[in-house]
């Protein structure tokens, strides 16, 4: 199935992509376009593939068929270091929020800088903000284990945003925290979006894409049978 291409260059292009899995297929005949400053959300059932999906956008895996384009290059052309480039510009919020737990909490934000060989020291307000903006200065100096699941959640974001990224990919972040913690995490989103990032977020909280839809312009894709479809306007 392929979507209707949006106005503007794509920051993501997916066409005719397939995935299989020891020989099954996990889904197929995948074209779209994610357009700058465009937000999708991601649902379907469990075991549906949504994060082998996620990951195919930012190169983490290669599709078994089909042609993946991102910032208008092809994954498929690009060496280890070219994606490294090119990672650079996608944040990454992973499910399970892998922190090194004897670091506190601004050293584990400021990797990503340290790791591109950005000087830390130089980036420090930049940092101070970011750390104020997702609401965790009182928490700056805790190691990862003292932090709540909500705490945890909203550093993910953080970590994912501290390269200022044009892209944020975020993976069911609201799957573990309450309703309250879901609704400021959505909202931080919804404020990167305005601020014209592109965002996917793979959820299974009809509510909260409900919530989304009262806040920002969104478009909703579903997984189902190894098809990816536009979701019913229900939502």
């Amino acid at each position: 199935m392929t979507f209707g291409k949006e106005k503007g260059a794509d920051v993501i292009e997916l066409e005719q992509v397939g995935y299989s899995y020891s020989g099954a297929e996990l889904f197929g005949d995948v074209s779209l376009q994610l357009a700058p400053g465009s937000f999708h959300f991601l649902t379907g059932p469990s075991g549906a593939g949504k994060t082998t999906f996620l990951r195919l956008l930012y190169g983490a895996l290669r599709p078994t068929t089909g042609r993946v384009r991102v910032f208008d290059t092809d994954l498929a052309g690009l060496d280890r270091d070219g994606l490294a480039l090119m990672r650079r510009r996608i944040g990454v919020v992973h499910q399970d929020c892998q922190f090194l737990d004897h670091l506190p909490l601004a050293d584990n934000l400021a990797l990503p800088l340290t790791v591109s060989g950005r000087d830390v020291t130089a980036e420090a307000a930049n940092l101070k903000e970011l750390i104020n903006w997702v609401g965790l200065t009182h928490r700056a100096d805790a190691r990862p284990p003292e932090l709540s699941g909500g705490e945890r959640q909203r550093a993910a974001l953080a970590r994912a945003i501290i390269m200022s990224p044009d892209v944020i990919i975020a993976d069911e972040p609201t799957g573990n925290v309450d309703w309250d913690m879901s609704q400021r995490l959505l909202q931080l989103l919804v404020e990167l979006n305005r601020m014209g990032k592109t965002v996917v977020m793979a959820s299974h909280d009809l509510a909260l894409i409900r919530a989304a839809k009262t806040q920002v312009q969104t478009r909703v894709l579903r997984i189902s049978n190894r098809r990816l479809q536009t979701a019913g306007a229900d939502l």
